[in-house]
């Protein structure tokens, strides 16, 4: 394995989308949602075996999720925990592993991975990462994944394949966030759109000089510290300027503006096990159609289903089709698969009605 090779994995995130089971205290990134006996961050740092030596692997989270981390990852050591005061996106976080590994590392290149996907051809995700690699070894440049739609989902960001470099990497033309059913039904037509896995490979200075001249108010802030990182003094610093950072992903911050991004164009079963539809395409179902995780249900005149209930619960629904049925000891949410989106809006409800409760 290369020793200039780095992982971050961004795993701080809530998952309110997966409400009511994930919550505050344990978001999605921690549970078993597939059944595997692996938490979706433990199968994320598995499927880093042979690309990233151990020791390279870091971990931006929450100050909360520490002991979770250190209780799933026994073999990730304290000082690859990078613990955020305070939730500001994923432009800060990333600057903030930039500069931290830059002091470890000078020569380092890093690839950023999210802690909630799911990737079923790991032969063909390991060549990818290579590819990968490799062209941030060589150039001066940022490189992120895209995965061919298979359908006008408006749940993702799309990248718009520029001029090829190669038969599997292209320069990148323009980025689209979250786009209407309308224009992801002309994305997928077109041919030249991909789904944005949110994966992205940089050179440790190619990051920093992408921030100093897209990002300067968050750049300005981690060049303050520019002889903390990698001391003890370094959590300090952190803590007392992180939270003056903007709220504000990496996408915006960076990659729509940087004339060096490039797209990998990837197959290798890729999915962002983001929302509960998610878990529903990726799950074997039973002959009605239903999917019912670690679940007892008599379904009757029911199709098309996700239902899910904590604990030893008996659940009996009758003419359903195509919603999602969430049962946890203190909050029960029933909504149409379509309407998925606006779980986050629900959430949203709950906290204005009944505080933090039942977050």
């Amino acid at each position: 394995m290369e020793r200039n090779r780095y992982c971050v994995i961004m795993c701080g995130g809530v998952g309110s989308r997966f409400w009511p089971y994930s919550r505050t205290a344990m978001p999605k990134q921690f549970i078993d949602f597939l059944g595997t006996g692996r938490s979706l961050l433990q199968l994320t740092v598995d499927r880093l075996e042979g690309i990233v030596p151990t020791e390279n692997i870091i971990m931006l989270t929450n100050e909360q999720y520490q002991s979770i981390i250190q209780e799933q990852l026994p073999q990730i050591k304290t000082e690859q925990i990078l613990l955020e005061p305070a939730r500001r996106n994923t432009a800060p976080c990333n600057a903030w592993a930039a500069w931290h590994i830059k002091a470890i590392n000078p020569n380092a290149k890093i690839m950023v991975a999210p802690s909630d996907h799911l990737i079923l051809k790991h032969n063909d995700f390991k060549e990818s990462v290579r590819k990968a690699f490799e062209f941030v070894e060589k150039n001066d440049a940022i490189v992120t994944f895209g995965v061919k739609p298979s359908r006008p989902e408006t749940g993702y960001g799309y990248i718009q394949e520029g001029e090829h470099v190669d038969e599997h990497i292209s320069k990148v033309k323009t980025f689209t966030e979250k786009p209407d059913k309308e224009l992801a039904n002309v994305f997928l037509e077109s041919g030249e759109f991909y789904w944005n896995s949110g994966m992205f490979f940089w050179g440790v200075d190619t990051i920093i000089n992408a921030m100093r001249k897209h990002a300067p108010e968050i750049a300005e802030i981690f060049d303050k510290g520019a002889s903390v990182y990698g001391t003890d003094a370094e959590k300090q610093f952190i803590d007392e300027h992180y939270s003056t950072c903007p709220n504000i992903s990496v996408d915006y911050a960076v990659m729509e503006k940087s004339a060096n991004v490039f797209v990998e164009k990837v197959d290798f079963g890729w999915s962002d096990l983001g929302t509960w539809g998610s878990i529903y395409d990726n799950s074997p179902k039973n002959r009605d159609g239903n999917v019912t995780p670690g679940t007892r249900v008599l379904a009757f005149d029911s199709n098309h289903n996700v239902i899910a209930a904590r604990g030893d619960k008996l659940v009996v629904v009758s003419g359903l089709n195509g919603y999602i049925v969430a049962d946890t000891p203190d909050a029960l949410m029933i909504v149409p698969i379509n309407d998925e989106q606006k779980i986050k809006n629900y959430v949203n409800e709950a906290k204005t009605h009944f505080g933090d409760k039942y977050l």
